[in-house]
């Protein structure tokens, strides 16, 4: 079997990332089994350059849960979908952003055997109710200036949408049916829309 070529010589945070970076994969695959030496081989370093990056394998695996609930690369993407689409448009993307993230979470968690998020004090990673806070405010971001096509303030529902994109995304909670972000954002969006119509009596009445 070929060795992979050696990576070249990093800077300590790089070599920190890549080593992370190239862990999570692996993490997904063999859960929390996974041995130093798979790791070396995928990182394409020696077995000892983890231990100078890390005091031992538990450091790596904390580093790597919060790596994957960090939520900065998230709110990026949510800040950078086009501003120029539609609003439907624009929370459909939004949403797929969020299950993207969230499968990710859960699928890692899945392989760790834990039912939920370490605390913050014991993974370096934000408190949930200040990731929940900026979350709120990306996705209310989204809304824009059609905010006057809501019903609601477009806090509530960034608010309802993320309690969709949870339940709607965990594997345990919807059954193994997931939800479409066109499904979520159908749901939330014309329930909260001025145009929406309800049948009265055999008729139509505008909201």
């Amino acid at each position: 079997m070929t060795r992979p070529a050696r990576a070249r010589r990093l800077a300590p945070e790089a070599r920190r990332r890549a080593l992370v970076e190239a862990t999570l994969p692996l993490v997904l695959r063999h859960g929390a089994a996974v041995s130093t030496r798979q790791i070396a081989l995928a990182a394409g370093v020696a077995e000892g350059t983890i231990f100078s990056v890390f005091p031992h394998k538990e450091a790596l695996m904390r580093a790597v849960t919060a790596a994957a609930l960090d939520p900065a690369s998230t709110l990026r993407e949510l800040a950078d979908v086009d501003g120029s689409l539609p609003l439907r448009a624009r929370l459909v993307a939004g949403v797929e952003i969020l299950q993207s993230r969230l499968t990710g979470v859960f699928g890692l968690l899945d392989a760790l055997g834990m039912h939920r998020p370490p605390d913050e004090e014991e993974c370096d990673h934000p408190a949930p109710s200040t990731m929940n806070d900026a979350f709120r405010v990306a996705i209310a971001d989204l809304v824009g200036p059609d905010a006057d096509a809501l019903r609601v303030p477009p806090g509530e529902l960034a608010h309802v949408l993320r309690l969709l994109v949870f339940s709607g995304t965990h594997p345990r909670i919807c059954d193994g049916a997931p939800l479409t972000a066109e499904q979520i954002v159908t749901v939330v969006l014309d329930g909260y829309s001025h145009h929406h119509c309800d049948h009265h009596h055999g008729g139509t009445r505008s909201c």
